[in-house]
């Protein structure tokens, strides 16, 4: 990826941005989907379609070409080819996007946090042209973005039924550091200031929290050491532990076993969150 001297995205301002989109029927495979309005009816009628899962609508899946971690693990490194082309994506065209039928908009990637402004602009242009009607907006991130525009984003997903989905990678600097090539204090410390928002809206919930279980390195003792830093700012907080699958430089681990992901689930109840699951489980390993 191409950064100028300011660590900024070139290319990527407010108004354009490095950016694939798609739409998703609901409810989709979302990592808040077992809470969200989408998967749910959770908040219905005021940010929810139906009272029960949204069938018969869609989401707005927006994929961020860039990525501020460098984890060896990415789950999603193709977008590293990608993000070479020069990408011209202004945030009126995003917006646009956004039909009758179109309940919720979810920023991923890669990460949005190199591109943070662009998402940011592209959600009040679409909540504006959608005044009156649903129209939640999620952020799925590493959580590694300046606190200030992460509260413009809190803002729009609090006041829109949306929730913001933080990947808290590991608990240990020098772990996260090792996976991820950086450290994990401002995702840390961005995750305190959200758990404040998470008591302004406790349905649907503002914030939830995964963890990929990588095998021989993201461990019960990181999941437990991660489970007690949630509960102790709110045990609400929804928490899915994720089963992992080779990719990127770590192709050469197995997937999460099933006693591996038995063991953490525990762990992370025993801290006493009270919404905690295991994700993908479609991918664990029989193995124990």
């Amino acid at each position: 990826m191409r950064f100028n001297e300011g660590g900024k995205l070139r290319g990527a301002t407010a108004d354009k941005a490095n950016v694939t989109w798609y739409y998703d029927p609901l409810p989709t495979n979302c990592v808040a989907d077992w809470v969200c309005p989408a998967g749910t009816g959770a908040g219905y009628p005021e940010f929810a379609y139906r009272n029960g899962p949204e069938y018969g609508y869609k989401n707005l899946a927006v994929f961020y070409q860039a990525c501020s971690f460098d984890c060896l693990f990415c789950q999603n490194w193709h977008y590293r080819d990608l993000a070479l082309q020069e990408s011209k994506v202004t945030a009126a065209t995003l917006a646009d996007a956004v039909d009758e039928q179109t309940s919720c908009i979810c920023y991923f990637g890669g990460d949005p946090t190199p591109q943070l402004p662009h998402s940011i602009r592209s959600s009040r242009l679409a909540l504006h042209k959608n005044q009156g009607r649903i129209l939640r907006i999620c952020w799925e991130t590493n959580g590694s973005m300046h606190p200030a525009l992460l509260k413009q984003a809190a803002e729009i997903a609090l006041n829109s039924g949306g929730c913001i989905k933080f990947d808290l990678k590991a608990w240990d600097e020098g772990l996260h550091i090792a996976l991820c090539g950086l450290s994990n204090k401002r995702t840390l410390e961005n995750f305190q200031l959200l758990a404040e928002y998470s008591h302004k809206r406790p349905s649907p919930p503002f914030l939830v929290a995964s963890t990929l279980l990588v095998p021989g390195y993201v461990d019960k003792q990181e999941v437990s050491q991660i489970a007690e830093f949630i509960s102790s700012l709110n045990p609400d907080i929804p928490y899915s532990l994720l089963a992992f699958s080779p990719q990127f430089m770590m192709r050469d681990l197995p997937t999460t076993s099933r006693r591996h992901a038995e063991e953490c689930l525990a762990a992370a109840k025993a801290q006493g969150l009270t919404r905690v699951r295991v994700g993908n489980v479609h991918l664990l390993g029989d193995k124990y």
